[in-house]
């Protein structure tokens, strides 16, 4: 984007193209007001000062070819952010994870502890890491998310048009998703599903969390078990539906928490089980699967799981 672009004194107007059509609004804005704090791009929305064909709307928009964006006057600093400085190991370290790769979509295996974008105190995440990484990809986009803490497959469209179909399998539940996850708790049962719905809610001081509410959307979880061990049970969680830390709280529903769950797990088993050598979540997205429409292949793609937990469960096969 030209420095007249970013910082202007008048009220701009820029029209959608088929090629930018069908990305969330707040992703676009991201993109093409590069020096703009996330929160400045939230609240130009909130207050109405982004105006799309003349009317307000809601950050998860999502535009539509010949669509008028309004950009209220901005001046936006040039100058780089020397707290984002993104590190040559933390992008060694992403190169390095990408597990698959073609003309239309990247999947990386990320790492436990980034977060998949900036934002919320965060200065980058993985999408911003990729970008810079690859400046010749110039239409990077997360097509889902993982829990920061959360390792594993992240699936990152390379074509607005790829993004579009992947939005469309994803809402039609034809992407399979499969995790493996350490519960505390030896299971007998081989295959649980749970069918609660989940509703977001808000602590005092900020925190969000997820709870099983009965005005909350429906949400689905189905865990294979996998291992007993005497205290734990490693298990397949596959995901149905795709809601905000689905995995994390069925399983505390069922009694049987992620162990390293720092925030919907059992502070005691998390202790015990630090001691074993679990500093951190075991929760691993370790498949995807699509298959893309008009064709025959189905793609699987997988993302070994981490030495950090793999060496957990080698202590309690030991």
């Amino acid at each position: 984007m030209s420095e007249s672009t970013k910082n202007s004194s008048t009220v701009r107007f820029i029209d959608i193209t088929q090629e930018e059509a069908g990305q969330r609004i707040d992703n676009y804005l991201m993109r093409q007001l590069k020096g703009a704090p996330k929160s400045y791009i939230y609240r130009i929305l909130r207050k109405g000062e982004v105006r799309v064909n003349k009317g307000r709307v809601k950050a998860h928009y999502k535009l539509n070819r010949g669509d008028s964006i309004r950009l209220p006057p901005m001046r936006l600093s040039t100058k780089p952010d020397q707290r984002g400085r993104i590190s040559e190991n933390l992008m060694d370290l992403l190169r390095n994870s990408v597990v698959y790769e073609d003309e239309r979509i990247l999947v990386v295996n990320k790492p436990s502890g980034l977060a998949v974008h900036g934002g919320s105190g965060v200065n980058f995440g993985v999408i911003e890491v990729l970008r810079q990484l690859r400046p010749e990809d110039r239409h990077l986009e997360l097509v889902h998310r993982l829990d920061r803490d959360t390792s594993g497959c992240l699936l990152i469209s390379k074509k607005r048009s790829a993004l579009r179909t992947l939005h469309e399998l994803i809402r039609e539940n034809r992407i399979d998703k499969r995790y493996l996850a350490l519960l505390h708790g030896s299971w007998r049962k081989g295959v649980q599903t749970v069918d609660m719905p989940l509703k977001k809610n808000t602590l005092q001081g900020g925190e969000r969390v997820v709870r099983v509410d009965a005005e909350g959307k429906p949400s689905q979880t189905i865990f294979r078990r996998i291992e007993r061990f005497t205290e734990a049970t490693l298990v397949e969680a596959e995901l149905i539906t795709g809601r905000t830390h689905q995995i994390r709280v069925h399983s505390q529903w069922l009694g049987s928490p992620v162990l390293g769950d720092q925030k919907y797990g059992d502070a005691a088993a998390n202790r015990a089980f630090r001691e074993k050598g679990l500093k951190r979540l075991f929760l691993h997205a370790f498949k995807l699967g699509l298959r893309w429409p008009g064709e025959k292949r189905q793609l699987v793609i997988e993302a070994p799981l981490p030495d950090a937990l793999s060496q957990v469960l080698a202590r309690l096969k030991g």
